[in-house]
């Protein structure tokens, strides 16, 4: 079960960590990631005993190949720091740490994480994943993506962001433009994935689409999902065409061609090619990689 930190992460299915019979087999849906939810899927009420359902349903259920992230509540509330007691040392691959707004908040996370999981003889590597989603941590979402080496990714959260700044939350989504423009800037300043929020209307297929190559477009590595029919749609926004692998390799291989023969300028026919296209070429052509859709002798 254990992870790659720059993996693909196009997908991100929320499951209540009080719902058994969603987790059951969940892998079986392929989203790239899992989060099974501690914090606001779960009512005060059944909290403790969602926590340790979510303790066994990782250490005894098949995953697949899916990523497995827990989110926990944040420290300030009765359950953050018992919720990290009790998953840090079943080792999931990350841990999301909600309404995060500072790098502080990321270390105190961090520590309570490692803590947790070395006094019970865990050194796996646990990765991080901050949600930003009020407009403190917009602002600060650089010094948060920023704030360790084991962040994998910073995600946007529009439901609470929306709440904090007193507005309401529309299908198109200009409510929070600005704010997904920072943080997915933000994370490729920090050299981190950029995932963002979920689309909550679960049958608006064509809204769910839209929103996700708007993602795309800005930097976004990949959507939030709250319901299995989501998987296959966002896949397809985020999944590279064959024309984009097609170009992607010819870019890779002017490039290759150009350096050994110690050229400093690379051409592709009559246009130059500088390094931010062979940048998003080489992520292109890893992206493929990973999904099998190219082999190592077709770069």
């Amino acid at each position: 079960m254990r992870s790659d930190k720059n993996r693909l992460r196009r997908s991100r299915l929320y499951i209540p960590g009080n719902k058994p019979s969603l987790m059951y087999n969940a892998w079986l849906y392929k989203a790239d990631c899992l989060i099974l939810d501690l914090e606001d899927a779960v009512a005060p009420s059944e909290k403790d005993a969602a926590r340790i359902l979510v303790k066994y349903a990782i250490k005894n259920l098949d995953w697949g190949n899916s990523e497995l992230i827990v989110r926990v509540n944040p420290l300030y509330t009765d359950f953050g720091r018992e919720d990290i007691r009790v998953i840090a040392p079943m080792a999931p691959n990350v841990i999301l740490i909600p309404k995060c707004e500072s790098a502080r908040d990321v270390s105190a996370v961090e520590e309570l994480v490692t803590d947790y999981a070395r006094r019970q003889g865990v050194y796996e590597e646990i990765y991080l994943m901050p949600l930003i989603e009020t407009a403190k941590g917009v602002l600060n979402a650089y010094e948060i993506a920023s704030a360790s080496p084991n962040i994998c990714a910073i995600t946007f959260g529009a439901e609470d962001f929306t709440k904090d700044m007193g507005i309401s939350r529309t299908r198109e989504g200009k409510e929070t433009f600005i704010a997904r423009s920072i943080v997915a800037m933000a994370a490729k300043a920090a050299r981190v994935q950029a995932l963002d929020t979920v689309f909550s209307d679960i049958n608006d297929i064509e809204g769910l689409v839209e929103s996700a190559k708007e993602a795309k477009l800005l930097g976004f590595d990949g959507k939030g999902l709250i319901h299995p029919s989501q998987i296959e749609p966002v896949h397809k926004v985020f999944t590279p065409t064959e024309e984009e692998i097609e170009y992607a390799g010819k870019v890779v291989a002017a490039y290759e061609a150009a350096k050994s023969e110690g050229k400093g300028v690379v051409a592709l026919g009559s246009k130059m090619i500088d390094k931010p296209v062979v940048d998003r070429a080489i992520h292109t052509i890893e992206c493929a990689k990973q999904l099998g859709l190219i082999k190592e002798e077709e770069e």
